[in-house]
């Protein structure tokens, strides 16, 4: 979510999500309840592509399938996107975002066109965590699809951190339940 506001996503605007594990599929989830248009999601792990879709990305790219840039630009007529947001990858993940927003020298106004690249950790507090639950409690926000793996009780914690380590292929989070 901090991504999608610091990407300050518009109404209509087209979104780049870079990456949909569990943080990038909030920030689908995020860049929808924005009211962007068109959420072109990267990313290749059919559990993420298909929360993904729940979560309203409307296009995929596989960065298995060439460079990212050039798949955006393809599927934009060469428009590129609005709004790229970064979640996962490398240094590479980074410059491929760039390559998608078309940013004219002339037109950017020599740097002085407002255009601007922000990053930073989400912040947290008592009163973020509230907001952020008070979309799931609204019904604004459904996280069980990233809840791959529901565990009962505490003799399953071992097993749980073991599959956040050792990432499987259908696992986007597991959750262990502990009753009162």
């Amino acid at each position: 979510f901090h991504g999608v506001e610091l990407a300050d996503v518009q109404f209509g605007d087209t979104v780049l999500d870079i990456g949909i594990g569990p943080v990038g599929l909030m920030s689908v989830a995020g860049t929808n309840l924005r009211g962007a248009s068109r959420i072109i999601a990267v990313g290749t792990r059919p559990v993420c592509v298909e929360a993904a879709k729940k979560y309203g990305a409307t296009d995929f790219i596989s960065y298995k399938n060439g460079s990212i840039s050039k798949q955006v630009l393809e599927m934009t007529d060469g428009k590129g996107v609005d709004k790229g947001i970064i979640e996962g990858g490398g240094v590479e993940s980074f410059s491929e975002a760039v390559d998608t927003i078309d940013i004219p020298r002339v037109e950017w106004g020599v740097g002085m066109g407002h255009k601007q690249i922000n990053g930073g950790l989400m912040p947290g507090g008592r009163l973020r965590m509230e907001k952020l639950g008070a979309l799931v409690a609204a019904g604004k926000l459904d996280v069980s699809p990233l809840s791959t793996h529901v565990f009962d009780g505490w003799d399953h914690l071992e097993e749980a951190l073991f599959l956040m380590r050792d990432k499987p292929a259908d696992l986007i989070k597991p959750v262990v339940k502990i009753a009162d």
